[in-house]
């Protein structure tokens, strides 16, 4: 019998529309009937997006290369996950403060402006209204240019996540949003919710918050989410690859580009520190000696929409001192590079609600963030993860 888990959302931007369109999408993906049409429409599907930025169809799976509804489909660890399947995450309140989500039914919010990543599912009515939350420091001025503040007085926070019976909060906050993120921390604390960072802002690998969500014996998930087939899980991988394979790396790069909100809201360099910080950690792990290295954030591309494209290099020398070099560009939609992790996160994180394990969770923030309280390898972070899940491992 699977469990339900109980969401809120603070920032419902791409991200948080990637999420909810997800656990409509899989719950239509893992029903016979569509497995059925899959099949039938997968080559239109793919013709109409090919080269264009249209929707994909619901129905639209990989079912037969799947070997059976119960093999996880693209983007997810396991459809069923501890006993918890991607429709039985419920979201029971969400946060905003831009003008054209606030007041809004959460179905309705996820596609309002400036939201412009794809359209992978409809989504019915939740019958959850998003809330003014605290604007704090959540907007910066290169964003405060595009989106219009709501005007409503933000409610009480904590009082909302009780009444609601969230279990989990996911934040999903600008980047930079220092503030702002660890005022919805403490609205946790007070609600008695345990806390899933989603952003670069060190809360689930930081002493004084690990002790505090354990201290209210609840757990804390983070930081900063990694995709699942995104630049830093890439970046590392190759970073790994190279010593493992026992090429001496000399330097290494990594440039990203984007045409969305979140892009356009690291146009100020200010806000970037703690996901520089972020990113370098990530792979900087993975090598034993100190290399010269830029990772992060590099410009806004309007017309990219929510396309990102990142651009990894690497030099280095291998046997008898000869160089080499590797160049590497990758392109993703990045609001659903992101998704599928995140509902496995969301996933592990209740069943260790239900364990009563609290404060960080190291398993699945090593392999499903950037900035986890213990870096690992991807295939080690993995291990751990199922361990987890399995009832192997504590945390």
């Amino acid at each position: 019998m699977s469990k339900k888990v109980r969401v809120a959302i603070a920032g419902v931007g791409n991200c948080a529309s990637a999420l909810v369109q997800g656990t409509s999408y899989y719950h239509r993906y893992h029903s016979s009937d569509d497995r059925k049409k899959g099949n039938e429409n997968e080559n239109e599907n793919n013709n109409n997006n090919s080269g264009t930025r249209s929707n994909i169809s619901s129905s639209n799976d990989s079912s037969s290369n799947s070997g059976g509804s119960h093999l996880a489909p693209p983007g997810l660890i396991a459809y069923n996950l501890g006993g918890i399947e991607p429709s039985d995450i419920e979201f029971v309140a969400a946060f905003d403060v831009v003008e054209s989500k606030v007041g809004r039914d959460l179905a309705d919010a996820i596609f309002a402006s400036p939201n412009n990543t794809i359209k992978i599912s409809d989504v019915n009515k939740t019958g959850i209204t998003v809330e003014k939350g605290e604007v704090l420091d959540g907007v910066g001025k290169h964003l405060n240019e595009r989106v219009k503040i709501s005007d409503k007085s933000p409610p009480n926070i904590a009082q909302i996540l009780k009444d609601s019976g969230a279990e989990i909060l996911i934040n999903y906050l600008p980047v930079g949003s220092r503030q702002a993120t660890k005022y919805y921390v403490e609205q946790c604390l007070d609600a008695g919710v345990s806390f899933i960072n989603a952003i670069p802002v060190f809360i689930a690998s930081t002493p004084k918050w690990q002790q505090a969500f354990a201290g209210k014996n609840l757990a804390c998930a983070g930081d900063d989410v990694m995709s699942q087939l995104g630049a830093t899980v890439l970046h590392k991988t190759l970073v790994k690859l190279f010593v493992d394979r026992g090429v001496k790396i000399d330097e290494t790069y990594q440039l990203n580009v984007g045409g969305d909100m979140d892009f356009y809201n690291m146009l100020d360099e200010e806000r970037l520190e703690d996901k520089r910080i972020s990113k370098t950690s990530a792979v900087a792990a993975m090598v034993p000696y100190p290399i010269p290295m830029r990772i992060g954030p590099s410009d806004f591309v309007g017309f990219l929409d929510n396309d990102k494209i990142c651009y990894i290099n690497m030099r280095g020398k291998y046997f008898g001192n000869v160089p080499i070099e590797l160049d590497v560009k990758l392109k993703v939609v990045d609001a659903y590079n992101s998704a599928g992790v995140m509902i496995d996160a969301i996933r592990g994180t209740k069943l260790a609600i239900d364990r009563g394990t609290s404060g960080p969770l190291e398993s699945i923030s090593a392999y499903c963030f950037k900035h986890p309280p213990v870096q690992m390898t991807y295939s080690d972070a993995k291990n751990r993860f199922m361990e987890f899940i399995e009832g192997k491992r504590e945390r």
